[in-house]
């Protein structure tokens, strides 16, 4: 089966490569199919990832797979969550908002510096399926107060795992595609499509 990878994000794209090799599935980006880009106005990292998904089958005629994830601070209320990409602005890049998000956090105690990383991942057969696959998953974490590491993409210098004492940034793609939010949201996904679609 032929899928379409929702996004232009090419960290995302190695990451999922990597975690769903070995299942009998041909992964294309959706930049192979000119798939314009959609302003994502959903509340919700699900509804966000749906509108993605569906967006991307309907341009490529293929079945999709959206996964929209974004950095939850408590300390902000949930900030920056879904405006995770654009925290900075609608053209800004993960150096200006990982310096906005720490401008914003430093008069915070470390013990008040909880945080995670939520994923929901998508799938859907076609743009029109009423009955998508849905995946969401968190990793727990805390926000450094200085960027460690220059592995992985985004929030990952400043996101501090506990049960490794590094920042994300810090891991290797192996060890995080056994930690990560997306990591575990790809587990859901890759067993209920094994389920599904496999015999």
């Amino acid at each position: 089966m032929k899928i379409v990878l929702a996004t232009n994000n090419e960290g995302k794209v190695k990451e999922i490569l990597a975690f769903l090799d070995g299942l009998n599935i041909e992964l294309i980006s959706q930049a192979q199919f000119n798939v314009p880009p959609i302003a994502e106005t959903g509340l919700s990292f699900v509804e966000n990832a749906l509108m993605k998904a569906r967006h991307a089958a309907q341009y490529s005629q293929l079945p999709a797979l959206a996964d929209d994830s974004g950095l939850v601070v408590d300390a902000l209320q949930g900030a920056p969550g879904i405006f995770s990409a654009r925290f900075a602005g609608p053209t800004a890049t993960s150096v200006d908002n990982i310096h906005k998000l720490l401008s914003q956090m430093q008069n915070i105690e470390k013990s008040q510096r909880t945080a995670h990383f939520y994923c929901a991942l998508v799938f859907v057969r076609h743009a029109k399926d009423p009955a998508p696959i849905i995946c969401q998953a968190k990793w727990d974490g805390e926000i450094l107060s200085e960027q460690q590491g220059n592995q992985g993409f985004g929030y990952d210098p400043i996101f501090y795992v506990p049960t490794h004492h590094c920042s994300a940034a810090e891991l290797t793609l192996a060890q995080k595609n056994t930690l990560s939010h997306r990591a575990k949201a790809l587990a859901q996904f890759k067993e209920q499509f094994q389920h599904e679609y496999i015999r």
